[in-house]
């Protein structure tokens, strides 16, 4: 359990080290996330002797690697645009989201059953997002964004036999060149702020690939020695502290009409966490 409560932790602190990276854009600090995580994975996997599993995979689980690593861009760049543009409550919105549409996801590709409460989870989550869509005139496009990258990444997860770094590392690396043109076509543009802020600037940049890879690398080791259903209970520490932070630290503000929609996705959560801890009585002897 220490490693998966130190990821969680490291996720919920994230708030306060992405601000620390402007002046440089979203699109920059993320080509540089995907750029130095790679770095640092490549050289954990030569430390360990971890390529071989890499060289063993097939065309078919490179294509799933690809499509991982797209995702899971996708969803650390919405969530920098996200926390950089004062949106730090709508971030956590889409975690504590997450694990709900994880549950419909499979049901709807996997042929997975749910239980009587995981679908009034799921259909109350709904009716929330519906209620900041419609009534409040502010849909959740970026809760909505991460739930849904993060939610068809740990998908598609399930398609590949790599270890968590190894895997980490190929999905790195897949969109890395991507992330690296980027960077360069910016530096020529006179855009690039890897330089031109000063040294602690510059480290800030490369330490935030550190910041990438190490908590999915806790997460990794510590996940495999707990159940489901603990996992299930920690995961909800990184919205929380991100929504205390976004209300007690930066101070944004909600109107009463949000905050209903956001009362209701939380009742959709302690739904979900209400069938977990039943599910778990029901299995000890």
């Amino acid at each position: 359990m220490p490693f998966v409560l130190a990821a969680y932790l490291m996720w919920g602190f994230f708030p306060a080290f992405f601000p620390l990276l402007k002046p440089a854009g979203p699109g920059e600090i993320l080509a540089h996330r995907i750029v130095w995580c790679a770095v640092f994975m490549v050289i954990a996997l030569l430390v360990t002797r971890g390529f071989a599993e890499l060289r063993r995979a097939t065309a078919k689980q490179w294509l799933w690697v690809a499509a991982a690593g797209v995702l899971v861009s996708g969803n650390w760049g919405i969530y920098v645009l996200a926390v950089n543009t004062g949106h730090v409550a709508e971030a956590a919105l889409g975690y504590f989201i997450n694990p709900l549409v994880s549950i419909a996801l499979g049901m709807l590709f996997l042929g997975e059953r749910l239980r009587i409460l995981q679908k009034l989870a799921v259909v109350i989550a709904i009716v929330g997002v519906l209620w900041l869509t419609f009534l409040t005139g502010q849909p959740p496009f970026l809760a909505v964004g991460l739930a849904l990258t993060f939610g068809f990444y740990g998908l598609i997860k399930k398609r590949i036999h790599l270890s968590a770094a190894g895997s980490l590392t190929a999905e790195t690396l897949v969109v890395a060149p991507i992330a690296l043109i980027y960077l360069l076509v910016n530096g020529s543009q006179g855009n690039s702020t890897l330089l031109s802020e000063g040294p602690s600037h510059t480290l800030l940049l490369i330490i935030s690939g550190i910041v990438t890879a190490a908590p999915l690398f806790f997460f990794g080791a510590g996940a495999k020695r707990l159940p489901l259903s603990a996992i299930g209970m920690l995961q909800y520490i990184t919205p929380t502290m991100q929504m205390l932070w976004a209300v007690f630290v930066v101070h944004e503000t909600q109107t009463p009409a949000r905050w209903i929609g956001f009362v209701i996705i939380w009742v959709a959560v302690a739904v979900y966490l209400g069938d977990l801890l039943t599910a778990r009585r029901r299995v000890k002897p």
